[in-house]
């Protein structure tokens, strides 16, 4: 499913969903993608953090209303030997011709040998901004990094030129 070329079912990985639950823009999804899916694994991988920390309830509840069950596996993505998470995002996306949601470094390296379209959860902040559905990237990045997530000081500059910030 393409819109002017681009897929617009985008496939999210647990970090992803956990990182904008925290800072309570998990909307911003559905304002991107006309549709977001997330396989069984992640919202597994996600019932696991909510286990762990009571205020990811709403990522597990979001991820529940998106599920997708999981497929078989290519062994051009199981060779990897990423998570189940990150497997079937992969998996979906070859299945599907979708974008794939990942943060991991490793899960990214197999989704580009794939050739899948990619995007993380700080080039959905830089879509946001863009689309004018957050007023600045910065904040929203700050939060992001009191909450747990690492983004290198680089990769951080980087992508705030490219919204003029």
């Amino acid at each position: 499913m393409t819109r002017n070329g681009n897929p617009v079912v985008w496939v999210v990985n647990a970090s992803p969903v956990i990182l904008l639950a925290k800072i309570d823009l998990l909307h911003l999804f559905e304002a991107l993608t006309p549709k977001v899916m997330v396989p069984a694994a992640v919202c597994d991988e996600v019932a696991t953090g909510a286990e762990l920390d009571a205020g990811s309830n709403s990522a597990l509840t979001w991820s529940r209303e998106r599920l997708a069950g999981d497929l078989p596996v290519p062994q051009s993505i199981a060779g990897w030997d990423l998570g189940a998470g990150e497997s079937q995002v992969l998996a979906h996306c070859l299945a599907g011709g979708h974008r794939a949601v990942l943060d991991d470094a490793e899960a990214r390296a197999a989704a580009r040998v794939h050739a899948l379209p990619l995007i993380g959860t700080l080039g959905v902040i830089l879509r946001a901004r863009r689309a004018g559905l957050i007023p600045l990237a910065r904040p929203v990045i700050e939060q992001l990094r009191e909450r747990g997530a690492y983004l290198a000081d680089d990769l951080v500059r980087h992508a705030l030129l490219k919204v003029g910030e």
